[in-house]
């Protein structure tokens, strides 16, 4: 029996990646505008090292940073849509990440540089993120390449 679903093609494991990454940003997104989630709602500012909410009690965001993981995670949906798309996604949104995090080294959190704004939990969560996002992307292209070659 055929089904709608059998019709389509079956994800590739990048785009399973890129797909998961792209729900989490989204989820983070949607969790920054939540009071209770996110502490001190009510020094949220758009954008300004002022902004005060912390999600979790622990990342520092404002209105800006919210926005930001809503659109990286729209992009991680749109792009899991194609392996190359994935792949790109992972690769460049690891290494945005790594540049965000040399940046939020680099700037004083009081600074009026850090207007996104991060604070030290953030700067060490985009390490993560950009090291894991890299190395899905290289070791799922290796694997997709070598499922192919078969």
């Amino acid at each position: 029996m055929t089904t709608p679903m059998s019709h389509r093609a079956a994800r590739t494991p990048v785009q399973q990646a890129a797909l998961l990454f792209g729900l989490v940003f989204l989820l983070v997104g949607v969790l920054g505008f939540i009071p209770g989630i996110t502490t001190d709602y009510g020094s949220l500012e758009f954008a300004s090292h002022d902004s005060g909410a912390e999600l979790l009690g622990l990342f520092q965001v404002s209105i800006l940073h919210n926005l930001v993981h809503l659109a990286y995670g729209l992009a991680g949906l749109i792009l899991a849509g194609t392996a190359s798309g994935a792949y790109s996604y992972l690769l460049v949104g690891g290494a945005v990440y790594l540049v965000l995090w040399v940046y939020g080294l680099s700037v004083g959190h009081d600074s009026d540089a850090n207007f996104v704004p991060l604070n030290t939990a953030d700067d060490w969560l985009h390490f993560v993120l950009g090291i894991a996002m890299i190395g899905l992307a290289l070791a799922l292209r290796r694997r997709g390449a070598r499922t192919d070659a078969r």
